[in-house]
């Protein structure tokens, strides 16, 4: 769908230039040819707008994508994957177990949940009581029981679940989309991020990598509620004296880009304070709540101290997509864990899986059901795609005696809105929710399916970079079809 060149080499000897310059060079002709593929294609040509809206390649089904970022991984059996053996056979040996499934050592003993579980919704999904709020939505969500990774800690699984790759340095899902569509409103940012503590891995998990920097995120800090660094004006400079300062210096650089029409991240740069520049009036209205009624605040559960925190981010988050951010991300931080709780991986039930798993589902579980009613309430859900899990699962064994370690070999995760089919499940782990066994899912296949819902085809999103050309599903990646109306 979109293919652009980034030529390491920016120094052209002598002889080079001189038929690059030429009516008829080989570098003009191959210019020419470059920017006629990129129109053909719908990208933005060299040294145009990189965050022009561009039109799907089909029509979509979502507009937007807001992904709850579960930091720290859930466990699968005690969330959504109800395994009535492991309530049966606590403590005999777990079969195919070889004591070292996650990161550390496990003691090779099933380990029941200690949640009650019950049957929600006309399609009767099985879910832990710890969500008494999610539970009412599940005919609204398709679950993926059978995801997998390979990377099996933190930052690299958490890069892989972004990214594709576990390697740091690769673009995120949130800029592929970004590069892959445009900006949708001029006046904010597409790619938002939001974060009370960054996670293991830090900026790598939603970086622009080697995409230019205008698909970069904006990432807002819960620490710092209500502000986005460097974007006020001076106060001793009035409007009209920023607006000829920055005219000046677009100008400026647009005569610098001209004889390097390849530098995307010069590119970026100068975009970047035209946006800014639009963002001193759209941004701190977008992100600030005082104008919701108090019946919408208290949806959210703004006034309940366990969850107060991301029920800002999920208001935040509705408030975005209805302005027309393409992509938003939360990740659950150091309020979600409890006592006890690492900051930055809240959701880590290393040593006590019941009050570790009580603790982050009382700080998330209202503010992401109300996140869905208020979606569905303002007829945003439709074409909004919610995505809700963690970098992997956990062990259906122990670690210690009542925690439970690392699982890349099979987790849960849900998807609702955006032309996702409710009440589905799709794919299944073994009868101890061990190892995914049916239709197993690989995040290839994760964001083929997201893309696919975005009006985009995986295979065509595609940039070249040394030499080769990337995409956000690597060489592979299959559409779910059978989660999607």
């Amino acid at each position: 769908m979109f293919n652009e060149s980034n030529p390491d080499s920016l120094i052209l000897p002598a002889r080079r230039r001189f038929l690059k310059q030429s009516c008829l060079g080989f570098g003009s002709v191959a210019l020419a040819s470059m920017l006629h593929e990129q129109r053909a294609l719908g990208a933005s040509p060299v040294g145009g707008d990189p965050l022009a809206t561009r039109p799907p390649l089909f029509a979509p089904k979502a507009k937007s994508v807001i992904w709850l970022f579960m930091t720290g991984a859930p466990s699968q059996v005690d969330t959504w994957d109800y395994k009535p053996e492991l309530q049966k056979r606590n403590g005999e040996p777990l079969p195919g177990s070889d004591a070292k499934t996650g990161f550390f050592t496990t003691s090779g003993k099933i380990l029941k949940s200690p949640f009650g579980w019950n049957q929600h919704g006309e399609s009767g999904t099985w879910v832990s009581d710890i969500f008494p709020h999610l539970s009412q939505h599940v005919d609204r969500m398709a679950f993926i029981h059978s995801m997998y990774l390979k990377a099996n800690n933190h930052a690299p699984a958490s890069m892989e679940l972004m990214c594709g790759v576990s390697q740091p340095g690769h673009p995120s899902a949130g800029a592929w989309m970004t590069y892959g569509l445009g900006a949708e409103n001029r006046n904010l940012p597409a790619f938002v991020v939001m974060h009370e503590r960054r996670p293991r891995g830090d900026d790598q998990i939603w970086s622009a990598g080697f995409l230019p920097k205008t698909y970069q995120a904006l990432t807002l800090d819960a620490k710092r509620n209500g502000v986005i660094d460097n974007l006020a004006r001076q106060k001793v400079q009035s409007e009209a004296q920023q607006r000829a300062s920055l005219d000046l210096l677009k100008e400026m650089n647009q005569r610098h880009l001209e004889v390097r029409p390849t530098q995307g991240d010069l590119a970026a740069r100068i975009n970047s304070f035209e946006l800014a520049y639009r963002m001193q009036m759209s941004a701190p209205e977008a992100i600030e709540l005082a104008g919701e009624t108090e019946a919408t605040k208290k949806l959210y559960g703004l006034d309940n101290k366990n969850c107060e925190v991301f029920a800002r981010q999920c208001l935040t988050a509705r408030r975005l997509v209805e302005r027309g951010v393409r992509f938003v991300q939360i990740f659950a931080g150091k309020n979600a864990g409890g006592d006890g709780a690492v900051d930055d991986v809240p959701w880590d039930g290393h040593n006590n899986i019941e009050t570790n798993h009580r603790a982050c589902a009382a700080a998330t579980d209202q503010p992401a059901a109300a996140l869905i009613a208020d979606l569905a309430s303002r007829g945003l859900l439709d074409e909004t795609l919610v995505i809700w899990g963690g970098e992997f699962g956990r062990t259906s064994d122990s670690q210690g005696s009542v925690g439970r370690d690392h699982n890349p070999n099979g987790f849960t995760l849900w998807m609702a809105g955006g032309g996702i089919k409710g009440g589905v499940h799709y794919g299944a782990t073994d009868e101890f929710g061990y190892k995914a066994v049916e239709n197993r899912v690989h995040v290839n296949d994760l964001h083929a399916t997201m893309l696919h819902l975005l009006g985009i085809d995986h295979e065509k999103l595609t940039y070249r970079h040394s030499g080769r050309d990337y995409r956000l599903t690597d060489v592979g990646g299959h559409v779910i079809r059978d989660i999607l109306t």
